[in-house]
């Protein structure tokens, strides 16, 4: 099967130059700030102007840039690869949502490449309007124009046994690290947000605490001190708690060792070279965290790579969205699932 694969991610600024531009895509989306057009995009670039310093200062740590577009080739890459072994003449095309390549591109690209079948995979374990919701409208624009139909797709795959035996088995290689005789809280950190969103029936949230019941579980280890969490708060709303900081915190205060795990994250950018590995370890330091251990994103393990192959398999066979379940798996209080969009 010629097998076209779109990846959506949410894209980072490729320069500092580009920065502006980021942020001013990432707050002018409907989906972030949910105002009329006529009061968002004024105060999109309103916040964009403020939060430039800020983002600049953050890209400076990891050399001026994101390094999510080569995060994610190299997934499409390794996804090409298992997909080549199963029959399949693949091909990844990278949707990002704020940063090029665009949806726009990659509907282009997709058309002169003429595929059999095209499936649409987010790179966001758990579903949100925020990020997979919203890769999905714009994708559904740029393919309208494009004049392209007849797409399935990947709906999210939270509790994935592949993704889940990748967090596992990167998890018991941090612990391997503990330091002898030392209590480890183990943080199990998401990207957060804004309450009122997450009330508004996103299943988010629920969904995060599925990947979090599912990643112990694998673990398997008898009394496990534990926790959910969320980073990356951004402005005065209320943020899903408990908050990643707080309880690095509380993990100090207990005088516990931490092992932090980004559970909603799968590839390496901002939030996790510079929020985990630089920010929350100085926070721990001064907290009196005894040791601080960062645990990888899963990226390119052939757990993985693998069992997103599975899904990309399952959901070209057919016209119905896929997850890792048995069709649609939120909860009825979820009214904002994208299995049915």
């Amino acid at each position: 099967m010629k097998l076209a694969v779109v990846l959506f991610n949410l894209g980072g600024p490729d320069a500092p130059h580009a920065i502006k531009p980021f942020l001013q895509n990432l707050f002018s989306d409907p989906a972030i700030i949910r105002l009329p057009a006529l009061f968002r995009i004024p105060l999109a670039r309103f916040i964009a102007a403020r939060r430039v310093p800020i983002a600049r200062e953050i890209y400076a740590k990891i050399g001026g840039r994101s390094p999510i577009l080569e995060e994610t080739q190299a997934q499409a890459k390794a996804l090409e690869s298992v997909l080549a072994t199963r029959g399949h003449e693949t091909r990844g095309f990278i949707s990002m949502r704020y940063t090029k390549p665009f949806a726009e591109d990659a509907a282009r690209a997709i058309r002169e490449w003429k595929p059999e079948r095209i499936v649409l995979l987010p790179l966001y374990p758990q579903f949100s309007t925020t990020s997979s919701g919203s890769s999905l409208t714009a994708w559904r624009k740029a393919a309208a124009r494009e004049n392209i139909t007849g797409e399935s797709r990947v709906c999210c795959y939270p509790w994935l046994d592949g993704f889940i035996e990748a967090e596992a088995v990167l998890i018991r290689e941090a612990l391997a690290k503990a330091k002898p005789g030392m209590n480890y809280r183990l943080l199990l950190s998401a990207h957060g947000l804004p309450k009122r969103i997450a009330d508004s029936g996103d299943p988010y949230q629920w969904q995060v605490e599925r990947t979090a019941a599912a990643i112990v579980e694998k673990l398997g280890i008898n009394n496990l001190d534990w926790r959910v969490c969320y980073q990356s708060r951004v402005g005065p709303l209320a943020w899903l708690e408990p908050a990643t900081d707080a309880e690095i915190r509380r993990a100090g205060a207990e005088g516990k060792g931490v092992v932090i795990a980004p559970i909603a994250f799968v590839s390496e950018h901002s939030e996790t070279l510079v929020e985990l590995d630089i920010e929350y370890a100085k926070l721990a330091r001064e907290a009196g965290v005894k040791d601080y251990i960062r645990v990888p994103t899963v990226g390119t393990r052939s757990e993985f790579i693998g069992a997103l192959a599975d899904l990309v398999e399952r959901a070209a066979a057919g016209n119905t969205p896929v997850t890792c379940g048995d069709g649609r798996i939120c909860p009825a209080r979820a009214t904002q699932c994208g299995y049915g969009d």
